[in-house]
């Protein structure tokens, strides 16, 4: 009688996953069983459980974990995204209860819902298996569907929700379809298992089904990360959703999609890396590019801060494109860099924004530098790291990534890029024209900060000039996390 081996199981591998899994699941009933209006404890309860998945997720840095028959992989590169993951829900959470106090939809579900898209953005930065990927893809955008449309009062985030959960199915069927045709052509849905099938048979680079595989993930991938042309949900999802959940999105997940992006290409297809550079070369200008010009004429600032979005997301597509030691790692501090920078932006959003999201356009920030001079000034820090104006962390992250094209011999897309970014530079402006130079409409009383919201901007603007003017540990960090 034939026995079946059953793979190794090494729950070690998914600890953190499975840490962040119980507290979901026991903030569900907690929030069931405690009667109250308030919800407010449970972001806090949110806050020490995602504290402690962070010291789970860091145990394991220099000591890599295998689970699952090769399934999954907890090694340095996971860690540095799930730690960017973690401070991304984290901060998210900050801003949150005000926000849905204002808007009198301070459900507790949130929280929950909010881990559970962590712990899937986690599986996708340690799957080794395309299985695993799309497990964790699937896990975080369901979740991001209903938080996209929390607000169930507000029609934008009624269609917000609903325009993210279509394009996002679409986008799905690329992604498994191309999954499919890969499992077709190699037998195997595993990385080191493709990457072996690749290298043992250099003609299959020619074998239709396998590029047309490799195209048709590429195509989902590009979808999550918002990369131009798949970019058009973004600026109305990011307009719609509640604007904690829209800082959040356009952190955690993006990042998310970067990890489980470069985790398949340079570990399941290094043959054929070097062959589509051309393909990454299109994309990186495109989307820095369609971003940045689009942006330049948004009055609603967070439809500006969308397309801004997707001109980050061609930055870091020229590290991709470099596809060199440097390039990556790149993308790893600038990920984290543009989670500190975005989200403090967004808490500031936050403050100014009225009931019913009024108060949410470039205008309505005038003569803010004079009634709020505080919040004016970090709300400027952030947007001139965004820029990529020294002395800030987004400076040093663009210098890292055009670097690294250029030592690939990629010049011409370093060059493009820098001209891209110069000319962002403008709608930033904008915005600090309107706070400095601009006479104030209102008085802005009702920005009042409160104790999470500080917490967050402190994080935030600190992290966002620390990176800028010593970035040497996290650079540091962020090599050791590549391992190719």
């Amino acid at each position: 009688m034939e026995t079946i081996a059953m793979p190794a199981v090494n729950i070690a591998s998914i600890m953190p996953e499975c840490i962040l899994s119980v507290v979901a699941m026991v903030l569900l009933l907690v929030n069931v069983f405690v009667p109250g209006k308030d919800k407010g404890y449970l972001g806090w309860l949110s806050i020490v459980g995602l504290a402690v998945t962070a010291a789970s997720v860091v145990s394991g840095w220099g000591t890599p974990q295998m689970g699952f028959g090769g399934a999954v992989m907890q090694d340095n590169f996971a860690i540095f995204f799930k730690v960017i993951f973690l401070i991304s829900a984290g901060l998210a959470i900050l801003i949150s209860d005000r926000y849905m106090v204002q808007e009198d939809c301070n459900q507790g579900e949130l929280y929950p819902l909010i881990l559970f898209s962590t712990v899937g953005m986690m599986l996708m930065a340690s799957g080794t298996d395309l299985m695993v990927i799309f497990l964790g893809l699937e896990v975080l955008s369901v979740s991001l569907y209903v938080l996209a449309g929390w607000n169930r009062a507000s029609l934008k985030s009624n269609e917000a929700g609903l325009k993210y959960f279509l394009l996002g199915a679409f986008s799905t069927g690329f992604l498994l379809y191309g999954m499919a045709l890969t499992y077709g052509a190699t037998g195997t849905t595993k990385l080191a298992g493709i990457q072996n099938h690749v290298m043992a048979n250099p003609s299959i680079a020619a074998n239709p089904i396998f590029v047309v595989g490799m195209l048709l993930i590429a195509v989902g991938f590009s979808f999550k990360i918002a990369a131009a042309p798949f970019h058009m949900w973004t600026p109305d999802v990011y307009e719609g959703a509640p604007t904690p959940m829209t800082a959040f999105m356009s952190a955690g997940p993006k990042a998310a999609g970067f990890a489980a992006f470069l985790r398949v290409m340079i570990f399941a297809f290094p043959m054929l890396g070097h062959n589509i550079t051309e393909l990454l070369w299109i994309l990186a200008v495109l989307t820095m590019t369609v971003g940045n010009i689009i942006a330049l004429s948004q009055d609603n600032i967070k439809r500006m801060l969308a397309y801004s979005s997707i001109a980050h997301a061609g930055y870091a597509l020229v590290g991709f494109t470099a596809l060199n030691r440097e390039g990556v790692a790149g993308i790893l501090f600038y990920m984290l860099s543009y989670a500190f920078m975005n989200i403090g932006a967004f808490a500031v959003i936050v403050l100014v924004g009225k009931k019913g999201e009024k108060n949410g356009t470039v205008q309505d920030f005038a003569g803010m530098g004079y009634k709020r001079p505080v919040l004016a000034v970090l709300f400027s820090v952030f947007l001139f790291s965004l820029a990529g104006m020294p002395p800030t962390a987004g400076f040093i992250g663009k210098f890292y990534l055009f670097s690294a094209a250029i030592k690939s011999g990629y010049t011409g897309l370093a060059i493009i890029g820098v001209l891209n970014s110069a000319a962002s530079v403008y709608y930033y402006l904008r915005v600090m024209v309107f706070m400095y130079m601009k006479d104030a409409q209102e008085d802005f009383e009702w920005a009042g900060v409160t104790a999470p919201i500080a917490l967050c901007l402190l994080v935030t603007v600190v992290a966002t000039l620390v990176m800028g003017v010593v970035p040497g540990t996290i650079l540091e960090l962020a090599q050791k996390a590549v391992q190719f």
